[in-house]
């Protein structure tokens, strides 16, 4: 299964109005509320908790393992730059496992950027999100007791950084993520790109947390946000991490797929080689 269902791909959106009469319900993504009920949407489900479970436990879990062994903990140049090989990483081998399952969003921005784009529809969608939260939260979980009680730090603005300094750093960080996904895993001019699209997708992500980590935590990701919220009942500015990483996503998917996928259904024309 590619990234995101192919239902409503953008080559399916720009076949010619005969060719949709004809194929009149024919979808790889049906919008019945029986979908959530339908075997490969309860395990595309379950993937995406699996893959959420393990990238928030290897990258929460890195935080707490470096705070254990220093004593400023993760908010240091070290341990900043630590959090960011272990999300990039973690979120590599995430969207991996998950991709040919659930299409490995491991994220209800992304999610949510896949449905705006029509890829994806919206019970699929809820399912999506309702998995990852729940992965997020059983992570924390089994982080609290593998530690021995160790609370899981709940993501928090830094000295003279206000909220809305901070959703600007999510909508940005969050844009370039989705844009990633959109140009290396949606596009159906992408090609053939094999492992460059979780691999893109890592390297993004632990690019913006390098970027800013230090002013809000990058979560650019409400899931990952969550589960360390409610296993420490945290919730100081918990909205930032849902309204930042919603916008993004929505601007990138709505320029991506309607500049650089369109729904023209004229051909382009040919190039000439020099």
């Amino acid at each position: 299964m590619p990234l995101f269902c192919t239902g409503h791909s953008a080559e399916n959106r720009t076949r010619s109005a005969k060719e949709k009469k004809e194929n009149a319900g024919e979808s790889d993504c049906d919008w019945s509320a029986g979908e959530v009920s339908q075997p490969d949407a309860l395990k595309a489900a379950l993937a995406e908790f699996i893959s959420m479970l393990i990238f928030v436990f290897a990258g929460e879990g890195s935080g707490m393992a470096f705070s254990k062994l220093t004593n400023d903990g993760s908010a240091t140049p070290a341990g900043l730059i630590a959090a960011a090989l272990a999300h990039a990483f973690a979120l590599f081998v995430a969207v991996s496992v998950g991709a040919n399952i659930s299409g490995g969003h491991v994220n209800p921005a992304v999610t949510f950027a896949a449905f705006l784009g029509g890829n994806i529809t919206l019970l699929r969608g809820i399912l999506y999100w309702i998995a990852q939260l729940l992965g997020s939260v059983v992570a924390c979980l089994l982080l609290k007791f593998a530690t021995g009680g160790l609370n899981t730090a709940a993501f928090a603005l830094s000295a003279n950084v206000g909220a809305w300094n901070a959703v600007v750093f999510e909508i940005v960080m969050t844009f370039g993520l989705v844009y990633t996904v959109y140009a290396t895993a949606v596009d159906p001019k992408r090609g053939n790109v094999g492992v460059v699209a979780p691999i893109a997708i890592g390297f993004i992500v632990g690019a913006n947390i390098l970027a800013g980590g230090a002013f809000d935590g990058a979560s650019m990701n409400p899931a990952v946000s969550f589960g360390p919220a409610v296993v420490s009942w945290t919730w100081s500015n918990h909205w930032i991490y849902w309204v930042g990483p919603l916008i993004g996503a929505a601007i990138a998917a709505l320029v991506y797929d309607v500049i650089f996928i369109g729904r023209d259904t004229h051909e382009q024309l040919p190039t000439a080689d020099y």
